[in-house]
């Protein structure tokens, strides 16, 4: 069984990916940042078919 700190790690970095994929691709950042927090690796493919923010920024 893996150790709380290790859960830890590994949901910061889920959260870290998501947050900077979702920047780049234009989506709504807070909320796949709450899915990377929650799911942890599931949901870093799933960000990657994330729809850019309509009347948002793709950062450059």
């Amino acid at each position: 069984m893996p150790t709380p700190i290790a859960l830890v790690v590994i949901v910061a970095i889920c959260t870290g990916i998501c947050y900077s994929v979702a920047r780049k691709r234009g989506a709504r950042v807070p909320f796949w940042v709450v899915m990377g927090a929650l799911f942890g690796p599931l949901a870093i493919p799933f960000v990657f078919f994330s729809k850019p923010q309509p009347g948002g920024r793709r950062a450059r």
